[in-house]
């Protein structure tokens, strides 16, 4: 595999992305951390799967649930690694899968609940909803970001470490994502905005499955 065939998340260190999201003027990790309480708690699930779980921001909140099996799911095997080590009290409850959302022939498990933060501007609609139809769960919880200028990735001295991410970014629209999704059989439920100090926002949606097996 040639250097233009890696993912561009395979290469960015993990200290390098949660240091620039977790900067005042960015604010996205303590946000998101904040909202994912919320999305643990959105349906009655035994299991859960987090699309994009990095270096496992939220996974506090598994305790509280009611959750027995929570799945996170990445591409960097290196994330997934520190992501382990950092939730030794998840042992037998938090399983780690590599895996590429972007190949055809992926294969998860099932799970009640399916997170997905700042993931579906990586993948794109048409991958993402092949995930969901592949971990067929009953509810489904995305944050996604909206920006207010042409710029996905915020200002900050770690800039030049995202750079390759325009090579696999797409732009995100509440609107495409619920008709993508109603087209699967699952129909929005509730929205949650939260502004950021940059001038970007975070919106989380949820969706309920319809007669999902």
């Amino acid at each position: 595999m040639n250097n233009e065939e890696i993912n561009p998340w395979e290469k960015i260190p993990l200290s390098d992305y949660e240091s620039h999201m977790k900067l005042e003027s960015v604010m996205q990790l303590q946000m998101m951390n904040r909202m994912m309480a919320h999305q643990f708690a959105l349906c009655e699930a035994g299991t859960a799967m987090v699309l994009g779980v990095a270096g496992g921001n939220g996974l506090e909140h598994v305790e509280s649930s009611g959750i027995s099996r929570v799945y996170g799911v990445d591409i960097n095997a290196d994330y997934l690694s520190q992501c382990k080590e950092r939730f030794p009290r998840l042992d037998g409850v938090l399983e780690c899968v590599c895996a590429d959302l972007t190949a055809d022939d992926v294969v998860l498990p099932h799970a009640d609940l399916l997170i997905a933060n700042l993931l579906i501007e990586y993948i794109g609609y048409a991958c993402f909803c092949r995930t969901v139809k592949v971990v067929n769960p009953k509810c489904v919880s995305c944050i996604i970001q909206l920006n207010v200028d042409d710029s996905f990735v915020s200002d900050s001295p770690y800039l030049h470490v995202f750079d390759g991410l325009e090579r696999v970014h797409h732009q995100m629209s509440e609107a495409e994502l619920t008709y993508a999704m109603k087209s699967i059989g699952y129909e929005l439920s509730s929205r949650v905005e939260e502004p950021l100090p940059n001038g970007k926002k975070l919106v989380e949606l949820n969706f309920a499955g319809n007669d999902v097996d």
